[in-house]
């Protein structure tokens, strides 16, 4: 089976080598193609976890891949919702646990995570032609700190393919964005990020 592939040429290494490196954070702008700030998950595998899983769990998870959004799936392979660092650590789980009268360590997935019918997705086509802006515009509309996009180009079911995070977005333009009530238009937004 091996057989049908051909070795590749080498060179050998003389004078001077470099390493190459990423792009620089900031060659990143409010002008960029939205591509360029989505995590691609036809490309990188996604931070996924079960809806009965404790909450101390999915915190533990999502420090240990680094990320601060899980998608919760289904045992069929469908999502259920998403959940967030700021699901967990934030104000939810006290709130919750006056009310239900149980302990943290008694708090499911499911019960912090916002469930699949109070999602909304950004449709691929979208983004294709999208900038940067556009995304952080639409991150702000919706008061969120995460979008999903979905591929509904795909044969069968819809696929959520990409998703799209604030604290991500920030780190690639290498500024933090002002906070919503601040600016609205893309303008006023971008007239914001050059003072800073």
């Amino acid at each position: 089976m091996m057989n049908e592939y051909k070795s590749l040429p080498v060179q050998y290494l003389t004078g001077t080598v470099q390493i190459s490196k990423p792009a620089s954070p900031n060659s990143v702008t409010l002008e960029s193609p939205a591509s360029e700030v989505m995590t691609d998950l036809r490309k990188l595998h996604a931070a996924v976890i079960a809806p009965d899983i404790t909450m101390e769990v999915a915190n533990n998870y999502m420090m240990h891949r680094g990320v601060r959004t899980l998608l919760v799936m289904h045992d069929d392979n469908s999502l259920a919702g998403i959940i967030t660092a700021t699901d967990i650590l934030g104000e939810k789980p006290m709130r919750f646990i006056q009310e239900r009268g149980i302990k943290h360590s008694e708090i499911l997935v499911q019960d912090m995570m916002t469930p699949l019918e109070k999602l909304e997705a950004i449709p691929l086509e979208e983004v294709a032609h999208a900038r940067v802006g556009n995304i952080v515009s639409s991150l702000r509309e919706s008061d969120r700190l995460h979008a999903l996009v979905i591929d509904e180009n795909t044969v069968g079911l819809s696929r959520i393919c990409g998703i799209f995070s604030w604290t991500q977005i920030e780190k690639q333009l290498g500024t933090v964005i002002p906070p919503n009530k601040v600016a609205k238009s893309f303008a006023e937004i971008e007239s914001t990020l050059i003072a800073s």
